[in-house]
Formats: C-alpha cells, structure tokens, sequence
C-alpha cells in the first residue's frame, strides 16, 4: 500500500476511517438539528420549513427561560463547589506518596459508577422518607425537609448527588497535573521557608493552570448538557423547579412530538459550550498554556 500511495495519501488513509467517523456521528448530526430546527417536524411526518417561528416560540416562553437561568446556576455550582474540593483534595493526596493510588481508587468510584445506579443509592438511602437517611433522622432525633420536596431546594440537592459522582474525578485529574510540577521549585520553596497554602498558591497553581482552565471548559459543557440526573430523580419537575434545557429540550422531542423546537433549544446547549471552547482556544493561542 505504501509503494501504490504517494506519502501524502499514505497519511491521509490513515486518518480517513476517523474522520468518516466523525462526520458521520458528529457533522452530519449537528447540520440536520441546524436544518430541523427551522422547521415543524413531528419526527415521522416529512417536515416544513417554518423559518424562525421555533426561535420566537422558544425565546418567548418562560418554561425556557427559566431553564436557561437553572443552567447557569447548575453551571456555576460545579465551576466552585466540586473544583475547589478537588483541588484541595488533590493537594493532600500530594503528602500521601504510597497511599496515594489507593485514594485515587476510592474517590472514582462514584465516577465509573452508572447514573442509574448513583441515583438509586441516593433516593434510596438518603432521600426516601421511609427507608432514606432523612427518613431516619426525622423520626429519631429532630424533623427534617426532604429537598427533593421543596422547590427552592431541590436543584441543588440533585446538585449535590452529582458533586459527589463528579469531584473524585476532578480530584484525579489535578492530582496527576499536580505531580508534574518541577521538584526545584518545591524545594526552593520549602527552603525558603514557604507554608503549604504559599507553595499551592504561587508554585503548584500556577503549573497546573492549563488543566485548571480545560477542567473549567469541560465542565461549563458538561453543565449545558448535564441531563442523567436530573431526569432520573426529578424528571425535571417539582413546579419546574429542576428544569434544564436538556430536559425541556426531551419534553418537546418525546412528549409533545415537536422536533422542530426540540432542535432550537438544543442549538442554544451547543452555543454555550461553543462559547466555552472558543475561550479556551483564545487562551491557548494567547499562550496561557505554556
């Protein structure tokens, strides 16, 4: 094969099966949500172009604009809460030389863990009434609110199910950017007569800032995406108290059968983690990862 392709076609026969992958899985998919978004689609009929009438629906109901406003905040929550146990986390584990792989272990496996199976833990052993953690406390110490019952509190209850699936993984991450931080500059430090919260905040911080500012990428996606457990303890419900755009987005695609704005507001999840990649590379090409 090699002697019947010049160098050129060499390489690109090599990278053709993954890039037929790519348009085929993520290209072309992206293009026909662009399209079907214009459009009034049920999901079995031929569509009609209906031009920027799903837009107006969309921007117009408050159900959207509600969800949006519990994105940001879901977004923010998991660009503090869960970064900073983890890095705190990880700067522990820095002093645990030989424990450190074990703890590693322990801390992911809320990760590989399903969300079904995450989920269910949660209902069951802490939220549930009867047989839950709550449950316990109220009827033997003193009364306790469900949060999954209240709906000021129950987005961020639904958070915290997923801080704890989430923050091991952060933690493992910054841990492994965190053992590359050059020895000199450790010892130089401690030398100097350096605390801990001064090498983290003037050495380790700054060596491990590019993985800090892709974390905070992924993550700002992730929470426009976020779906799993918000559909299997809520559904997104409670007076919509824990509607997101995804599940907004399902609810018009697989309950009212209206593609069309299911495909808008899918459009926007993609513009904000668009946004999110766009800093990033101005960063990168600022030289911020360098």
């Amino acid at each position: 094969m090699s002697r019947a392709l010049s160098p050129r076609a060499y390489h690109y026969a090599f990278v053709a099966p993954a890039l037929v992958l790519s348009i085929a899985i993520v290209l072309l998919p992206a293009l026909l949500t662009l399209i079907v978004a214009f459009t009034d689609w049920d999901g079995a009929s031929l569509p009609s172009f209906v031009g920027v009438a799903n837009f107006q629906a969309v921007f117009g109901d408050s159900v959207f604009w509600g969800a949006l406003f519990d994105n940001v905040q879901w977004t923010v929550i998991f660009l503090t809460i869960p970064m900073a146990i983890a890095l705190v986390t990880a700067s522990i584990l820095m002093a645990r030389k030989k424990s450190g792989a074990v703890y590693q272990i322990i801390f992911l496996l809320p990760y590989v863990l399903s969300p079904v199976a995450n989920a269910v833990i949660w209902q069951n052993i802490v939220f549930d009434p009867v047989s839950g953690l709550l449950g316990f406390v109220s009827k033997n110490f003193f009364p306790l609110q469900n949060p999954l019952t209240d709906t000021h509190t129950a987005l961020y209850a639904v958070a915290g199910v997923d801080i704890w699936h989430f923050w091991g993984y952060l933690t493992v991450v910054f841990f492994a950017a965190m053992r590359q931080t050059p020895e000199d500059q450790l010892e130089a430090a401690f030398l100097e007569g350096a605390n801990g919260w001064q090498v983290f905040w003037n050495i380790t911080l700054p060596n491990i800032l590019p993985t800090v500012a892709l974390m905070f990428v992924l993550v700002t996606i992730f929470s426009f995406l976020t779906f799993d457990y918000i559909y299997l303890i809520t559904q997104g419900g409670l007076a919509r108290a824990t509607e997101m755009l995804s599940t907004f987005a399902y609810s018009f695609a697989f309950t009212s059968f209206q593609v069309g704005k299911a495909a808008t507001v899918a459009l926007v999840m993609s513009f904000f983690g668009l946004m999110a990649s766009i800093v990033y590379v101005w960063l990168s090409r600022a030289g911020f990862d360098t």
